[in-house]
């Protein structure tokens, strides 16, 4: 059975660590330790799922708690995928945001087939500007 909770205090080991089982580490900065210390301490919201007491999956989120919510990791351990963990976990994200906001992510390119699954729908004018 899947334990999920709110868990701010989530160690860098730890969430590095399910980054890379899920392959989200290939797209963050997992070899840089102060900057994902950084990305958890500043995060408004990380929901977990824990197997056993094993980290296998992670969301972590960005929100005013008022209007909108961006999620911006979700990672599931690959080993663990399609159980239901990620649909899970975003569920438990929106929810302790206030569902009264918009729930907003960018698809990392192995998982944009995924979202439309679970009920999420695309936008077609999300602007980015990469980091200098």
């Amino acid at each position: 059975m899947i334990d999920y909770q709110l868990e701010p205090e989530l160690s860098t080991d730890e969430f590095i660590d399910v980054l890379v089982r899920s392959t989200l580490g290939e797209r963050r900065p997992v070899d840089d330790r102060e900057r994902v210390e950084s990305m958890l301490k500043n995060a408004d919201l990380i929901v977990t799922a824990r197997l056993n007491g094993r980290l296998v999956g992670v969301s972590r989120a960005i929100t005013d708690f008022a209007f909108c919510t961006y999620l911006s990791d979700l990672a599931v351990d690959e080993s663990c995928q399609k159980q239901g963990i990620g649909r899970k976990l975003i569920e438990r994200t929106h929810e302790a945001a206030g569902l009264m906001t918009r729930l907003i992510l960018i698809a990392a390119p192995k998982a944009r087939s995924y979202y439309p699954h679970i009920g999420m729908v695309p936008h077609d004018s999300c602007w980015m500007r990469d980091p200098a």
